[in-house]
């Protein structure tokens, strides 16, 4: 028989075994679902040429990338007047309540819209993100919805957002290659804010609040960077570099730490920079037909048809994009949420005149923009005019309303042409002004 001694040495040799084995398991299982998080693209800004690209079109959670876009459409609010920097941002007590990290506004407080943007690009502040969400959209689901329509326009073809702060929602996924596109369009549409995404830290009254821009000043060239984290989307980071006349986006999704995350990040930015090229104009996104690589990334182009366009220009200068680390929340499932399309004709018309002149059935008009806001309709018809006064004196501006799966667009309109040629001339002047445009019969 077996001594004791002799037993208890078999039985702390099978347990250890056990745990063993279960410790390889549990690692592999988990190194097995990080891997499948793993995504990442590196795109030359220059010509849209995509340098590397890893499970780029999978989809992914955005977690605070998220607030890029809700960065963008408040970009877009300011461009076009419909804000300022000073606009009190009320918090609601949705905004309020939100999880950290947060600014910590109470409900009925404010604060400028200025610094809703320092918060989110520095700090990543949830509440500040909701409260501007409801600023520009009357509700955060309202927000959400036009926040996917912008990403149709700009060709983020595999994104549906459903907040503006990227707090987890089974709804709400996107890609690597989506986010890079967002990147460029930051980049290329908003070159006047520029100097936001490169903040490193700003002053909420007598406190300072650093960001969590580890690659700023680390990496150079990196002149933005917007990071994010949930349990279930990993470690996320969209980078953007400008070093030696090359310019590149970077996105990588789904690290297992923050610090990894950064590593990889840094090993791309090292080995694809030098790879980019020094020619090409950027213009990448929500540009016109062409034969250039950048078609490979996101071309939002006018349509034959009647349908959504884009309803801004880019601009032809870089910005990037920059910081952010939340504190962010647990895991969530899959979703087959369906995207909102922006490409869908539905032949409901509803004219809103914008001048005096009424406008006949029958009669044609140079379209020159479509968007989900009609203020931001009309102030594109308004700066149009304004661009081209000769080649549209004599021509009436409107907006026309139309549903697309429940929500509202409201299409950016010149009418009053006696004939086809008319329109159709006029729009090719306006396009010799690098104003998009394209002619249809009412």
């Amino acid at each position: 028989m077996a001594s004791s001694a002799t037993i208890c040495r078999l039985f702390s040799f099978r347990t250890l075994a056990m745990v063993t084995l279960a410790v390889v398991l549990v690692t592999g299982n988990a190194a097995m679902a990080f891997a499948e998080k793993y995504a990442a693209i590196v795109i030359d800004a220059r010509t849209g040429e995509t340098l590397y690209s890893k499970n780029a079109n999978s989809r992914r959670y955005p977690a605070s990338l998220t607030k890029m876009m809700t960065l963008y459409m408040t970009f877009e609010a300011l461009a076009s007047g419909r804000i300022s920097k000073s606009t009190p941002v009320v918090f609601s007590a949705k905004a309020a309540s939100e999880p950290p990290t947060k600014l910590g506004v109470r409900k009925g407080g404010s604060i400028t819209v200025e610094t809703a943007i320092l918060a989110m690009v520095t700090k990543s502040a949830n509440d500040a993100a909701t409260a501007m969400g409801e600023l520009l959209g009357g509700s955060e689901a309202n927000f959400a919805r036009l926040m996917t329509a912008k990403a149709r326009q700009l060709g983020m073809n595999g994104t549906v957002f459903r907040n503006a702060h990227g707090l987890p929602d089974p709804g709400q996924f996107t890609t690597a290659r989506d986010m890079a596109i967002l990147s460029i369009a930051l980049r290329e549409h908003f070159p006047q804010y520029y100097a936001y995404f490169s903040q490193r830290s700003f002053m909420y009254g007598k406190q300072r609040i650093n960001g969590h821009n580890r690659l700023l000043g680390r990496i150079k060239g990196v002149d933005g960077i917007k990071t994010g984290y949930t349990r279930a989307s990993g470690f996320n980071l969209a980078s953007s570099v400008k070093s030696d006349g090359r310019m590149i986006v970077a996105v990588v999704m789904g690290g297992r730490t923050g610090r990894e995350r950064d590593d990889h990040m840094a090993s791309l930015i090292h080995k694809y920079l030098p790879k980019a090229s020094r020619q090409g104009g950027g213009q990448l996104v929500a540009k016109a037909a062409s034969s250039s690589p950048a078609t490979a990334i996101a071309k939002v182009l006018l349509p034959k048809e009647d349908a959504p366009t884009p309803d801004r220009r880019p601009a032809p200068q870089a910005v990037a994009l920059v910081a952010d680390e939340p504190a962010e929340e647990t895991s969530v499932g899959v979703d087959e949420a369906r995207a909102a399309t922006v490409a869908a004709y539905v032949d409901a018309q509803q004219v809103d005149p914008l001048a005096t002149a009424s406008v006949p059935s029958g009669s044609w008009a140079v379209q020159v923009a479509s968007s989900p806001d009609q203020s931001e309709a009309k102030a594109f018809l308004e700066r149009t005019a304004k661009r081209a006064p000769k080649i549209l004196r004599n021509a009436s501006s409107f907006t026309v309303a139309f549903d697309n799966g429940g929500t509202t667009y409201y299409r950016a309109r010149f009418g009053g042409f006696a004939s086809q040629d008319a329109a159709v001339n006029t729009c090719k002047a306006l396009k010799r002004l690098k104003i998009d445009c394209y002619a249809v019969q009412q």
